[in-house]
């Protein structure tokens, strides 16, 4: 499938600028195009040298001139025709699924601390989907039943993941596997920010302390519930583990905010929980602009802001 076709669709409800069509291709649940630059304007200029949009540069006293990308009547057609043309079959190659097929080698804790993670990932997702729906994102709703076609098409997403992990279960039980222990129930308190028009989550202690991967995926909902992309973490929210290198939770639960895009900042007023090699990995963090250390609150939302 083109990705010529999904801009054409997109630009059939509205006129959009090249930004607007990657921001929407990169939000999207189920178009399967990264949505960088290259691939925009290449297919933007392959339309416009078959008729199928036009352009006009819109020009702005107070911000760099945009280009607005209109759908032809030509291009009507053509994204009509492509509709109806016979549709593809479900794509169903999966990184993960690579990987169980050699998972024979585990043994039973190895095997089911991959099921674990790829779980923690699918419930990650589904929080995000449904944030995303609960926002109201693209979604063309001319007619009822266009609305309705667009909330099946981000309902079957939903359901795929949901799918996922009732399969893990029936695997889980074929496989005698016990599920790990549910996380316990966390008390987190928190406020919200607003700084240099940024919502900055700031978490300032939980209850028990964030210890596992599982557990940091609600500081990722709170930060998803209130549309916030930078997060504050007090040092008294996470277990000691944290800032021992040697147990591998700091770098799951860093990982898991550069997979959703969160800038997190931590303060960390007590010095001695940073010595060894964690303090040369959170030096070489704070010359990154995804994490950071600070030493007070203020200065973590600063830095957060400021970009």
């Amino acid at each position: 499938m083109s990705i010529n076709y999904a801009i054409l669709g997109m630009l059939s409800a509205r006129s959009l600028t090249g930004y607007d069509l990657k921001k929407i291709i990169q939000d999207s649940p189920f178009m399967p195009w990264s949505g960088n630059n290259n691939q925009i304007y290449k297919a933007l200029v392959e339309l416009l040298e078959e008729g199928w949009v036009t352009n006009e540069v819109h020009h702005q006293d107070s911000a760099p001139s945009k280009k607005i990308y209109t759908i032809t009547d030509a291009g009507r057609e053509e994204l009509k025709a492509w509709v109806l043309s016979p549709p593809e079959l479900p794509e169903f190659k999966n990184t993960f699924l690579v990987r169980l097929a050699w998972a024979d080698s585990l043994g039973p804790s190895e095997l089911n601390a991959l099921l674990t993670g790829y779980e923690q990932e699918i419930y990650l997702q589904i929080a995000v989907e449904e944030e995303k729906l609960r926002r109201g994102e693209f979604s063309p709703r001319r007619t009822t039943r266009e609305a309705y076609l667009w909330d099946q098409v981000h309902g079957r997403v939903l359901e795929q993941y949901r799918s996922e992990l009732d399969w893990i279960r029936q695997l889980r039980e074929d496989l005698g596997i016990r599920h790990p222990k549910e996380g316990e129930n966390h008390t987190m308190n928190y406020q919200l920010v607003e700084k240099n028009n940024q919502t900055i989550v700031v978490v300032t202690s939980a209850e028990p302390p964030i210890s596992n991967g599982k557990d940091a995926i609600g500081l990722i909902e709170v930060c998803i519930e209130h549309n916030a992309g930078r997060l504050v973490i007090h040092a008294e929210t996470l277990s000691e583990d944290f800032f021992n290198l040697r147990t591998g939770l700091a770098g799951e639960i860093l990982q898991k905010f550069v997979n959703f895009s969160l800038r997190a900042a931590i303060v960390v007023v007590e010095g001695s929980l940073i010595k060894g090699r964690m303090k040369e990995l959170l030096a070489e963090s704070n010359r990154g602009n995804m994490f950071r250390v600070f030493a007070s609150q203020v200065e973590a939302e600063d830095w957060l802001a400021g970009e």
